[in-house]
């Protein structure tokens, strides 16, 4: 596992030269906000992380609900029974196994790799504008359809989970990179995530922190590259 800190923000990298999967900290005054959970197995890094940074684990935030994103939820729930557990209240289905969809939400199959095994579940379901210690939560469907983006109304610092990947180039979640195509082949619905990385962008982020790559700061320009090429190719 790698980790690189910017401010308050930490990323823990899995498999960093073959399938990079983050996961992050976002320091607070009373402990650390776990965003994600990772592959099956990382629970003893990220723990190991927290005791190397100091502080303990306050809460644990789901940007969604797929395999590479709750992989050792449920370990680190029984590590930590008192912490407690936050995610969409739509993707809270999606935690549980359901893949139905919603009346109006666009008919197309939830893609990626849905739990079928986790049996941790939420302690707090959250709605956009909702407040998650010093993080608001910002509702970004197109990945999934619950995904969620988390700002640091500190810093300006933005946990996007797979709306956006910078692996192999940066790219609005289901928009094909060759190098890291595995995010846009998970991706529900594309129209939804050019919208989503639309709202996001609006937040004129100081830092975007994601899924799957580096973190980059003062992001516009990419953002604003990655939307442009994401309209041109759904224009098509």
């Amino acid at each position: 596992m790698k980790m690189v800190r910017m401010g308050k923000v930490y990323q823990m990298t899995f498999l960093p030269g073959v399938f990079p999967v983050n996961c992050y900290f976002v320091e607070e005054d009373d402990g650390l906000t776990l965003l994600d959970a990772a592959l099956p197995g990382s629970d003893k890094a990220i723990l190991a992380a927290a005791r190397k940074i100091g502080k303990p684990v306050a809460r644990i935030v789901l940007t969604h609900a797929h395999d590479d994103h709750v992989g050792a939820l449920d370990k680190l729930k029984a590590s930590l029974p008192d912490v407690p557990v936050h995610i969409s209240r739509r993707d809270s289905r999606l935690l549980a196994g359901d893949r139905s969809l919603d009346p109006g939400e666009p008919d197309t199959p939830i893609r990626g790799a849905v739990p079928k095994k986790v049996m941790t579940r939420a302690d707090v379901l959250l709605a956009d504008g909702d407040r998650v210690g010093s993080l608001e939560a910002v509702s970004a469907p197109g990945h999934t359809p619950g995904s969620m983006a988390f700002y640091d109304t500190r810093s300006g610092a933005l946990i996007a989970g797979d709306a956006v990947q910078t692996r192999g180039g940066i790219a609005v979640s289901g928009q094909v990179k060759p190098w890291f195509p595995f995010p846009a082949f998970a991706t529900w619905d594309k129209e939804t995530a050019l919208r989503s990385v639309r709202k996001l962008r609006e937040w004129n982020p100081s830092l975007l922190a994601v899924g799957h790559g580096s973190m980059i700061e003062s992001p516009a320009s990419a953002m604003d590259r990655a939307i442009e090429e994401a309209a041109a190719n759904l224009s098509k």
